[in-house]
């Protein structure tokens, strides 16, 4: 029996998580369920896998979770020292699915105890990419994206060099504004940016895919992921999210990875992994679909990857620097303290005040390093 813990498991990868382990309860033990402020959902979700132990993220809940998980004999926790114990539980596989850089040390502990970690959490390979290599080599451990662009270009590469590879791609719906007039961005409301045209995700993902942000940091996710060089990552919109991501060779040919845009794939391709199991997920009828469609970015609409560019060029804390400004940038977005389209000039900005400072260039060492430029760009991108 698999030993797993879900980081994260009452968002939208989370739950999609929890749904593929409660359908084949007798291959899997779960020790560890974390999630934020929905008590009720996570003591359910601790309750339906039997769970050793649920924590959640906020310390005023924990009597609330007490309360909920009471007579079950599953232990509660809280607080941000509570989700990296939890973490560092043994287990054979670790979702990482908490949004945002609050789960880069909890991916960390998971790892320093040898798990595979299937990484939904893009926001650690961004601000710490080296750091969390090198966590996963000292450790013997294994990362297995679950970002459906990356487990495609995975499963796309097929155990192939990189030394055959042109270039990859990877896909983007377009998000919520793709087809918008330009001049009308500005006016994007929170609600109208909140709403995904394909995949159903949370509010922040949805609206950090209408400003093209998530597709930006994915870019930056794949670079370090596979080692490829920035110029080797392709973006292409691809409104009906059916490929995922290619992989081109220099003999001209190309392979894609199609599916539905159903976040389970991607889960239980990591979940399963080196196998190949039966999923809940419906097979492409190609004739039903008729066509695809795809176009080049527009940079003028989606600054947000030009900026991924840069943050790859400069190398060092940029990656950490960038992710920490976007998050504050849609943090103010979300409060109507700026418009939509303030958000690229906001992280532009952040990151052109911080590129001069000592030690900017090189590679954050350790998770302290990492807090302390997301600290600081958070207070830069504030002001």
């Amino acid at each position: 029996m698999r030993r797993i813990s879900i980081l994260g498991a009452t968002g939208s990868v989370g739950a999609n998580g929890v749904d593929l382990i409660r359908r084949d309860p007798d291959r899997f033990h779960t020790v560890a369920l974390t999630g934020g402020r929905n008590i009720a959902r996570l003591a359910q979700m601790a309750r339906d896998l039997r769970a050793e132990i649920a924590v959640t993220a906020h310390d005023d809940c924990l009597e609330d979770l007490r309360a909920a998980l009471a007579g079950t004999g599953i232990a509660a926790a809280a607080g941000t020292q509570a989700l990296v114990d939890a973490a560092a539980r043994p287990a054979d596989w670790v979702l990482s699915a908490i949004v945002g850089s609050a789960g880069l040390a909890p991916g960390l502990a998971a790892m320093g105890q040898g798990s595979i970690l299937a990484l939904a959490n893009k926001e650690s390979l961004v601000c710490a990419g080296a750091l969390l290599r090198g966590t996963a080599e000292r450790a013997g451990a294994r990362i297995l994206p679950v970002d459906s662009e990356h487990s495609a270009l995975f499963q796309a590469l097929g155990g192939e060099t990189l030394d055959s590879v042109m270039d990859v791609t990877i896909t983007a719906s377009g998000g919520a504004f793709r087809d918008w007039p330009l001049e009308r961005l500005a006016a994007a409301t929170v609600a109208e940016a909140s709403t995904h045209p394909n995949w159903a995700m949370g509010q922040r993902i949805t609206i950090d895919s209408a400003s093209m942000f998530n597709k930006a940091m994915e870019v930056i996710e794949a670079k370090e992921f596979f080692g490829l060089d920035a110029r080797r990552i392709k973006v292409l919109v691809h409104p009906e999210s059916i490929i995922h991501a290619m992989v081109t060779h220099h003999d001209g040919g190309s392979i894609a990875h199609l599916g539905a845009p159903d976040m389970r794939h991607a889960i239980g391709y990591a979940l399963n992994w080196p196998e190949r199991r039966p999923l809940p997920v419906p097979a492409l009828d190609l004739a039903a679909l008729g066509r695809l469609t795809f176009r080049a970015p527009d940079e003028t609409r989606w600054p947000a990857l030009r900026l991924a560019r840069e943050v790859m060029e400069a190398g060092g804390a940029a990656g950490a620097v960038f992710n920490a400004a976007k998050e504050q940038a849609l943090d103010d977005f979300i409060a109507g303290r700026i418009r939509f389209t303030d958000m690229a000039p906001r992280v532009e900005a952040t990151l052109a005040a911080l590129a001069g400072m000592d030690g900017f260039s090189r590679d954050p060492q350790d998770l302290r390093s990492v807090l302390d430029w997301d600290a600081l760009a958070r207070r830069k991108a504030a002001r």
